[in-house]
């Protein structure tokens, strides 16, 4: 069996100089607070540059060209943790690879600062790849700073996702003014420069925000100790020279398809449509695949085939979950640009700022949830029960939209308070699911394939993020209440069968 390569860690439990925290922690917590700026910094902009005018500076895509890109990208940005925490763990270790990831993620930044088409689908790829090899790893080191038996670790993780959430709130902020305020534009023109080229100003500062996240990286490298210095150490020679091959056919693979990608892009065989299914059909047969491989190969005991259903059924409604929630991207984007009254005590706010909400309202609400789980105690709601009401929260969100649509589809510019309440709503949702998820899966799946579950969730994530993509394709397909009931009913059919198998989930665990 490969094992890791042994690690010191007598001297974790006295490194307190982070809050009571080893001080490795600030630099992990501010490697990821700018790689999730740089993140959603661009995701806050992406549909809409790609919808805009061209006079404004936009690539002028419909909305079913933008949502097909759209989907595609984030579904890729987190199906590639999956090869990119095998990478890591195999050759390069979970600390090079991240700085890796950073450096690749910025130069995709770079690329999207650059206009061009060519430029703009480098950019993308880039920041696919980039984001494989930094997002599952540097997750992973904050869990090495600590000791197993280290009553800090659930502590640290908490202050870590609290850097994600800082990053998500300021980054709609900064690059969604960049790119589409009228003080900057007029800035610009104030210089001689097109105000047109404000979208590229504002995928720069997410270049920027990663660049500020690699150098504290270098920066605090020697604070890390030896977390994620060493990839697993193989077997033997013949394992070693197994998992090279199979990275070399990995490798070669996706040459191939991009190869083929571009050359029907270059003649017009190939559309960004066409990608989008393909990737769909993908997601498709990898998911059917592997929960057949899981039920048929594994020798699984009565009681573990018991638990693998409720994985199965729990990704499903994760999936469902998310394809909901990351619309906010999306459909929620274009409403908030096409249909939403954005003039505050008479401030003209730019519509990507919406997308700050989500963060906000987690920050603020995520330590009242904590309380209420611990003050609930034995009486603390099931798993999934907890999934059931994320699926409830994020269908009211939609639900109250559908009365904003009828507004809007009158000509008027509808209220903000109306996305505001649909990103409160999502937010409790989230709250109620999010956490839980990876961590019920790990409980529920037989020991042998514990190191599967982070797979299945990325993967519910990816499938979720495709399909909240491409609902984005539809915006101008179907009437906005129409869209926004479907999709409200959708969430709420989910929640009404998952609540369904509570007792019976509830029974067959405790036989």
């Amino acid at each position: 069996m490969a094992t890791a390569a042994v690690r010191p860690t007598s001297s974790r439990a006295r490194d307190t100089s982070f809050f009571g925290h080893p001080r490795g922690l600030s630099t992990l917590f501010f490697t990821e607070m700018w790689e999730r700026f740089s993140y959603y910094g661009m995701r806050a902009l992406l549909i809409l540059f790609m919808t805009a005018p061209l006079a404004t500076g936009g690539l002028g895509f419909d909305t079913a060209k933008a949502g097909a890109i759209y989907g595609t990208y984030v579904a890729l940005a987190y199906l590639t943790s999956l090869p990119g925490g095998w990478i890591a763990d195999r050759f390069l270790g979970q600390r090079r690879s991240t700085l890796y990831g950073g450096v690749v993620i910025m130069l995709g930044h770079i690329s999207l600062a650059i206009p061009g088409m060519v430029t703009f689908y480098l950019g993308l790829l880039l920041v696919v790849i980039g984001t494989g090899l930094l997002k599952p790893n540097v997750s992973t080191m904050v869990g090495e700073l600590y000791d197993r038996d280290d009553e800090r670790r659930d502590a640290g993780f908490s202050i870590f996702y609290m850097g994600i959430n800082l990053g998500a709130f300021t980054a709609p902020l900064l690059c969604g003014w960049l790119a589409q305020s009228a003080e900057f534009r007029g800035i610009l023109a104030s210089f001689g420069l097109s105000p047109a080229s404000s979208w590229h100003w504002g995928f720069a500062m997410a270049a920027v925000g990663m660049f500020f996240g690699i150098v504290q990286y270098l920066a605090g490298w020697k604070y890390l100790g030896e977390a994620g210095m060493y990839p697993v150490k193989p077997d033997s020679p013949e394992a070693h020279a197994r998992q090279r091959r199979w990275l070399a056919i990995g490798l070669a693979i996706v040459g191939v398809v991009l190869a083929l990608l571009a050359a029907g892009a270059a003649t017009g065989r190939v559309g960004a449509q066409g990608v989008a299914n393909g990737l769909g059909v993908f997601l498709l047969l990898t998911t059917v695949g592997f929960f057949v491989w899981l039920f048929t190969v594994g020798t699984w005991t009565r009681d573990e085939r018991k638990r693998l259903l409720v994985v199965l059924v729990l990704f499903l409604a994760a999936s469902v979950f998310w394809s909901v929630f990351e619309q906010a991207g999306s459909t929620l984007n274009l409403f908030a640009d096409r249909d939403t009254r954005t003039v505050v005590l008479g401030y003209d706010f730019p519509p990507s700022w919406f997308q700050s909400l989500n963060s906000l309202f987690l920050i603020m609400l995520a330590p009242v949830f904590a309380w209420i789980w611990i003050k609930l105690g034995k009486r603390d709601p099931s798993s999934p029960t907890k999934f059931t009401f994320g699926l409830i929260f994020v269908a009211a969100g939609f639900a109250i939209l559908v009365f904003a649509a009828k507004q809007a589809e009158q000509g008027v510019l509808v209220s903000p308070l109306w996305l505001t309440a649909t990103y409160l709503l999502h937010t409790i949702g989230e709250l109620c699911l999010s956490p839980v998820g990876l961590s019920a899966m790990t409980k529920l799946a037989p020991a042998r394939i514990a190191g599967l579950t982070m797979g299945v969730w990325f993967l519910a994530t990816s499938v979720g993020n495709y399909l909240g993509g491409r609902m984005g394709g539809l915006y101008e397909s179907f009437s906005l209440p129409g869209l926004f009931g479907a999709v409200a009913l959708f969430a709420l059919g989910a929640a009404l069968v998952l609540a369904l198998l509570i007792r019976p989930i509830r029974r067959m665990l405790e036989r």
